[in-house]
This record gives structure tokens, C-alpha cells and sequence, in this order.
């Protein structure tokens, strides 16, 4: 019977902890470890873990901070499963989560996966919005959760992730502290012909940011991490088309206002292709989530995240013109 070791960093969110443990005892697959990374809290979960002991095999660790990317290399080296599996802190798991991973690697191995991510019908509606905004087709091309996505194939991501013992120790886990670091362990998974793929069934619930100032700056550090990734590993590509579409669309919005005193049709033209996208998303995420107020606040989201991805991508673009 393989064994998992379940990886969770942790940063300032107690709460948020307590809930993935809970969720985690009611796994109907159980032959697996839980290791949380204290990565340099202020808010410490210690009093947390200390309930969940008795109901998980459960280890905890204080660390310095050294950003989540080194924690989990941290949890890695702590380790004893066969196979380890890295949840976010703000990630809730379905009962089923850990029985449908070990049912697919046993029928067909995997040297790393991924999984997708969706928002629990107990989320709130801020929470509810921001998810919708993270996978639809109207901001994301709704390519999150797919078997390929903008960068050609399926790369996992860290809220929902796993890979094998032997994977890290051939590859050392996580290079980065943070802002991509499991896109850059996915590129180099690739380069090495690690076998990966996609699990649609083992999805968890993702709270994401809790406001929409946090989910800005998260969003802008995403924009600049092409720029970032790209430098680390040149020649591969890594920055193509679909990835500026945020600025494009960032400039597009700017540039409304100047039209009407250059060319005013086009004034008009773009504003009405900007009232029908905004109604287009408002009427998408009513009809996916059943609420008129998330999907409003859908509305807002799209915009938080293009603006926010768009507004980092121009920034880092601009850093490397002027370098050169």
C-alpha cells in the first residue's frame, strides 16, 4: 500500500489550516502522513495542530521564513511516504480526493500531477466571484484545470500538486522561494521527460485572496513571472502570445477615452465591445454560480485580474527593454 506525505506550508492563517486538517480526517483513503511548514508566522498554528493529533498522523515544524517554495523542500526532506502531495493552506479537500489519486497512480503511474480547483458552495460570494474570474473563459481562456493549457502541456500547480520521491530527490524539489516556482519546477520536470499529467477528479476547494486588493497583487506578480521564468530558463519560449492578452486588454480600456477625441466612432465602438464583455461575464457567472450578486462581483474580478496580470506583465517587459 503506498504511502503519501501530505506537504502544507503555512503563513499567518491559523484559520484557514484548521479547516484542511478537518477536511483531511475525513479522507476515505487514509494511509498517508500530514507535515505543516511553519514558514516564519506571526500567527501561529501550533494551537491548531495540536487538536488534529489525535485524528491525523500529523508532524509540525517551525521554520524561518523562506517562502513557501523552500518550505515545502523543508517538508520534503521531513518526509516518509513513498509519494508526496502539496496542498495550499487555503485549500479545502474532498472526502474522495486521496482515494481517486491513489486508484489513478496505481492504474497508471505518474512522476507528478496536478489538479484543478473550485469554489465550495460554502465559500463567499467575494470568494465564489474570484474563482469564477480564475477560470473562465473570458479572462484565462478557462485553460486552468485543462490537460493543455497556454504554455502547451500540462504543468501542475502548487495548491493542488504532487510528486514522487524519487522526482525530488533526482530533481531537488522547488528552486524558487516563490512567484512561479512551481511553473519553473514544471519546466524543468518536463525537460527531463518526467511523466505528467492532469487528474480531473482530484479537485480542491480554493478559497484564494480574501479581498480584492490581495487578489490584485497576487494576480501582478503572476504577470511578471513570464518575464522571470523566461530569464531562468531562455530558449524555451516560455512568453507567447495568449500571455500579453491581459496587457492588450489593459491598453485597450486606456486607450477608450483618447479615441473619442482622435476618431470618435471607434470611441463608440470600443465602449460597446467593453459593455458586451462586461455583460457577457455578468450573465456567464449568474448562470454558473446562481447568484446575481457573485455575478456582479465576477464582473469586478475579471477586471481586478486582468488589470492586475496585464499591468505586471508591461511592468517587467519594460524592466527588460531597459536592461537591454
Amino acid at each position: 500500500m503506498r504511502k503519501y506525505s501530505i506537504i502544507i506550508p503555512v503563513y499567518n492563517r491559523p484559520d484557514e489550516l484548521e479547516e484542511l486538517l478537518d477536511s483531511l480526517t475525513r479522507q476515505t483513503y487514509t494511509h498517508f502522513e500530514v507535515i505543516v511548514v511553519e514558514d516564519g508566522s506571526v500567527r501561529r498554528s501550533d494551537q491548531v495542530v495540536e487538536r488534529y493529533h489525535d485524528r491525523l498522523d500529523l508532524k509540525y515544524f517551525e521554520i524561518e521564513n523562506r517562502g513557501q517554495g523552500f518550505a515545502r523542500n523543508f517538508g520534503f526532506e521531513k518526509a516518509c511516504g513513498d509519494y508526496f502531495i502539496v496542498f495550499d493552506s487555503d485549500t479545502i479537500i474532498p472526502p474522495r480526493y486521496m482515494e481517486v489519486v491513489n486508484t489513478r497512480l496505481s492504474d497508471d503511474f505518474l512522476d507528478a500531477y496536478g489538479g484543478p480547483d473550485a469554489a465550495d458552495e460554502n465559500f463567499s460570494d467575494l470568494q465564489k466571484a474570484i474563482s469564477y474570474s480564475m477560470t473562465s473563459v473570458f479572462t484565462t481562456g478557462g485553460i486552468r484545470g485543462k490537460k493543455n493549457n497556454a504554455g502547451g502541456a500540462f504543468q501542475p500547480r502548487s495548491f493542488n500538486m504532487g510528486i514522487s520521491r524519487r522526482v525530488y530527490r533526482e530533481t531537488g524539489g522547488f528552486a524558487k522561494r516563490d512567484m512561479g516556482e512551481d511553473i519553473e519546477l514544471g519546466i524543468r520536470l518536463k525537460k527531463h521527460n518526467y511523466r505528467m499529467g492532469l487528474i480531473p477528479e482530484a479537485f480542491v476547494y480554493h478559497k484564494r485572496r480574501g479581498n480584492f486588493g490581495d487578489f490584485f497583487r497576487q494576480v501582478h506578480s503572476f504577470g511578471r513571472t513570464r518575464f522571470v521564468l523566461d530569464k531562468l530558463h531562455p530558449g524555451l519560449e516560455l512568453i507567447k502570445p495568449v500571455h500579453a492578452f491581459p496587457s492588450a486588454f489593459v491598453l485597450f480600456c486606456l486607450l477608450i477615452p483618447v479615441w473619442y477625441f482622435v476618431f470618435e466612432p471607434f470611441f463608440w465602438l470600443s465602449l460597446a465591445g467593453l459593455a458586451l464583455f462586461i455583460v457577457l461575464i455578468f450573465l456567464d457567472a449568474t448562470s454558473r454560480t446562481k447568484s446575481l450578486k457573485v455575478g456582479a462581483l465576477s464582473i469586478v474580478a475579471a477586471f481586478v485580474q486582468l488589470f492586475g496580470y496585464g499591468l505586471g506583465f508591461i511592468q517587467e517587459g519594460a524592466r527588460r527593454v531597459l536592461r537591454r
